[in-house]
């Protein structure tokens, strides 16, 4: 009896308030949503933060200045400057792709944010049972030094460097991945998802031309890295056998001494086919290249750096 009083009274409470009407079918836990989530939730869910993008591209307007048809294009790319946005020449930029080790401009990204200058990366057992390509012959359990790391990561396109750097900045590969994906996020990525620090795999590894050339921005905007992948080659102090690791970059327009070139990164597997982005400077200028799935990405970069500049003069 005192049990049915008390939900008695405890209904004509809510039907004073306007609360427990039959129309009123708002989830409890959007009325009381508990001391683990924000007020907010409680009107509605939380607005997330603007993205912070370091380039935004002009994808709408005037027709390209660069008109140019490759005889055997690649499924996507992009030609813009790099400062403006401006795009010059375009290819289905927005078109969904595995994108293989250019993965590896994110994993740049998120290991700098993470792990300060000069620090130590620890060689795993993890990183040494890598799969594709890699450094080789770092040792295990040694600690080399970051700047090396992100050497062996950029320019032979390490794997293994890739998986002992996700497991430095962030404890493991998995919760790596995850800030990988939330900085993509941030940056307003709309294409890209990650699901490898290396871009080996290429399921769920994927991005677009637009989005890549957000990225390239924002790794020439970061000293740490932008003066790592302009090298064609280093020879670096490392803790083996004669003490010193040599390195060369896969990038083809360094290869070639191409005047100007200031990097970034190749990728390659059989899904994602031959991936090039890159950067040039010419007369204070810069102009950026995506090119995804190419069957020649560095003559076609040249093609497309060569007419860029012109049009742009």
């Amino acid at each position: 009896m005192r049990r049915q009083t008390v939900v008695a009274a405890l209904a004509a409470a809510l039907l004073g308030a306007g609360c427990a009407g039959s129309e009123d079918r708002t989830p409890t836990s959007e009325l009381d949503p508990g001391p683990q989530q924000p007020l907010q939730v409680a009107n509605g869910p939380v607005a997330p933060s603007p993205a912070t993008s370091p380039l935004t591209l002009a994808l709408t307007g005037a027709p390209d200045p660069v008109q140019i048809t490759f005889g055997h294009p690649p499924r996507a790319g992009l030609l813009f400057d790099l400062d403006t946005g401006r795009v010059l020449w375009r290819k289905d930029p927005t078109r969904v792709l595995p994108i293989a080790s250019v993965t590896k401009m994110m994993t740049a990204l998120v290991v700098v944010d993470r792990v300060p200058d000069g620090a130590k990366v620890r060689v795993t057992k993890e990183a040494l049972h890598y799969q594709g390509s890699g450094v080789g012959v770092l040792p295990k359990n040694k600690w080399v030094g970051l700047s090396a790391m992100l050497h062996g990561l950029l320019l032979p396109s390490g794997n293994d460097a890739a998986i002992a750097l996700a497991q430095r900045a962030s404890g493991t590969v998995d919760h790596f991945v995850a800030q990988m994906n939330e900085r993509a996020t941030a940056m307003g990525l709309s294409c890209t998802r990650y699901s490898t620090p290396s871009g080996f795999t290429d399921r769920g590894n994927h991005s677009c031309a637009a989005d890549l050339a957000v990225e390239a921005r924002a790794v020439l905007d970061e000293p740490r890295i932008a003066r790592v992948v302009k090298r064609r080659q280093a020879i670096l102090p490392f803790p083996i056998k004669g003490g010193k690791l040599y390195l060369y970059n896969h990038n083809p327009l360094l290869q070639r001494r191409y005047p100007g070139t200031l990097g970034i990164k190749t990728g390659f597997t059989d899904a994602a086919g031959r991936c090039l982005v890159a950067a040039v400077r010419r007369d204070g200028h810069r102009l950026g290249v995506v090119l995804l799935h190419s069957p020649d990405p560095g003559g076609q970069a040249i093609k497309l750096f060569d007419r860029g500049f012109r049009a742009s003069s």
